[in-house]
This record gives structure tokens, sequence and C-alpha cells, in this order.
């Protein structure tokens, strides 16, 4: 299925460590091996482990850039699960919480209770579906292909809600990246790679955002050349990237 595919944009270019690249690799496994045998069943939970995957991607980037709104939206959360998540080192930490719970994080790019409702409904049937309760509710390559449908909306959905916290996250990477003799990589391509591709889990879809800044808002900024060589960079470099990612 063609569109299934389509999940691949909206996950990590790359990733920090190869544990996660293996992860999301097996999950892509499973999914198109249970897909091409017609265990069609199987196949829905391995995608939909994999949308909640990109989920936690997008809390993360939330995580990082509103730090303040994030905390306080633990308001609830037992002192010991606070401390978890604010010292969380990867977006798989947020496996620790309860899905329902997870995706309010949400509410944060502006998702409603609607919005996220609909997606809380998408992890049930995934419970359901994982439970040994005699029932095999994705029998068909049809009835799949239609739930893929449905959670590629969802996917999209949430992306475009993001796209605030992906702006500011790429205005704050150039404006700390703006003098090359004080930032973590001299290099252009190193810098980016490392800071703001690893560092922020960024999606193609996220690039894509990225190359649509406007970086002439900074124009008045001292070392405005060093920031326009890196958004030319990432044109350059970004511009093709279609690999499910590939570890730091």
């Amino acid at each position: 299925m063609e569109e299934a595919a389509e999940l691949v944009d909206y996950l990590p270019l790359s990733f920090k460590n190869t544990k996660e690249q293996e992860y999301i690799a097996f999950l892509w496994d499973a999914f198109e091996t249970n897909y091409e045998h017609k265990k069609y069943q199987f196949a829905f939970l391995a995608y939909h482990m994999l949308v909640m995957s990109f989920i936690y991607f997008e809390i993360w980037q939330i995580k990082q850039v509103q730090a303040g709104d994030f905390a306080i939206a633990m308001v609830g959360f037992n002192k010991d699960m606070e401390r978890e998540l604010l010292s969380a080192t990867t977006p798989f930490a947020f496996w620790r919480v309860k899905e329902s719970s997870v995706l309010r994080f949400l509410k944060l790019v502006g998702c409603d209770n609607g919005e996220v409702g609909t997606y809380a409904a998408l992890v049930k049937e995934r419970n359901e579906a994982a439970h040994p309760n005699g029932n095999i509710f994705f029998s068909t390559r049809a009835a799949l292909d239609l739930k893929v449908i449905e959670m590629l909306r969802a996917v999209d959905e949430i992306q475009t809600r993001s796209k605030p916290v992906v702006d500011h996250c790429y205005r704050e990477f150039l404006l700390h990246s703006k003098n090359p003799e004080e930032r973590e990589y001299v290099d252009d391509a190193d810098h980016i790679r490392e800071i703001l591709i690893h560092g922020n889990y960024l999606s193609q879809r996220d690039v894509d955002i990225c190359f649509a800044f406007d970086i002439d808002v900074l124009r008045d900024e001292e070392g405005f050349e060093n920031i326009r060589s890196l958004h030319e960079s990432l044109l350059r470099d970004y511009a093709a990237e279609d690999s499910l990612g590939e570890a730091a």
C-alpha cells in the first residue's frame, strides 16, 4: 500500500543512537511482512506503534520548545513521573505514560478535546486488537487500508498543528548558531545534522517547514551571513532526503 509509506516523511530523518533507529526499522519490517502475508491485524498493530512513535517525537519537540508549558501540563502526574519526564533523554520515555494521557500534551499545540478524543479512539482500537478476545478486526486488506488512511489523516493534523513549534525551534537554532566559533560544530553540515536534526528528531515534513522559514526576519542580526549559510546548507543537503533515518 503506497499510502502507508507516507508515514516515513513524518518520522525522524535520523536518530541519536542505533537502538532507536533499529526499533523504528523493526516496526516497519513487522508492518510490511504482516501486510504482505495478509496478517492484517498484526500489520495494524505495528503501524499504530509507528504512529504512536511519531506522536512521541512531536511531544518531545513540544517539551524542548515549550518547556514551561510542558511542565505545567503535568499537573496531576505524581512527582516521580514528573521528574522522570522532565529529565528524559529520549522521546521513547513517554511510553511510561498512559497513552490516553500522553495524547493530552497535544493540546499544547492547539489540538482540541475532539481531536484528542479521535486519536485516543485509535489507541482503544489498537488495545482491542491486541487482546485475545476472539475477534479479528482487520481480516481484509481493504479494512486495514481504510484504517491506515485514517491514521495518516491524524498524523497530518498533528504535524500541521506543530508548525509553530518547528518554526520556533529553527529560529532559535539559527540565532544560537550564527557564530561558528562559539557553536558545537564549525562546519555547517555537521552542526545542522547533530544539533538541529538529531537534537530535535526532525522529520522531512519538519525540514520542509524550515525550508519555508523567512530568514530575512533575522537580517538585522549580527552574523546574518552565517545564518544565511546555514539555511542554504539545509536546503542543499536535505531537499531530497527520503530515508527511514540513520543513526548518529
